[in-house]
């Protein structure tokens, strides 16, 4: 696991854990079943408060990326996971609504936004 932090960044330190931390889970370089190092021994490694470090991990176990396990520590859960599914499926749908407003609003036809819904995905390497 590797953590980047910057004081010049417009998120707070313990959004900045978060957000490399998910990307990390989400993209396979933390795998499912890791063991995390302990909030205490993370805040020490990072040179930050362990509130901070307490912060971002609560985040990411409302997320369900991750779980809390008496005497184990925290882990990393499955990202097929419905719970985490279905976040992202909501913010997906936010962000269709907010895109199809605006296409609205320039009287964008619908197919001219499926088409560039297409282009982009093409760009980005579509899974299909």
């Amino acid at each position: 696991m590797k953590v980047i932090l910057s004081n010049q960044s417009e998120y707070p330190i313990y959004a900045q854990i978060r957000e490399q931390m998910k990307e990390q889970i989400l993209n396979g370089q933390i795998a499912e079943g890791t063991v995390l190092p302990s909030i205490r021994q993370l805040a020490k490694d990072l040179g930050i408060s362990v509130i901070t470090t307490t912060r971002a991990y609560r985040d990411l176990e409302a997320e369900g990326f991750i779980a809390s396990v008496q005497g184990k520590g925290s882990i990393v859960l499955p990202t097929d996971n419905k719970m985490l599914r279905d976040m992202y499926r909501s913010q997906l749908e936010e962000h269709l609504d907010a895109a199809i407003g605006i296409s609205r609003q320039i009287c964008m036809e619908d197919g001219e936004l499926l088409a560039l819904l297409k282009e982009r995905q093409e760009m980005r390497g579509s899974r299909g």
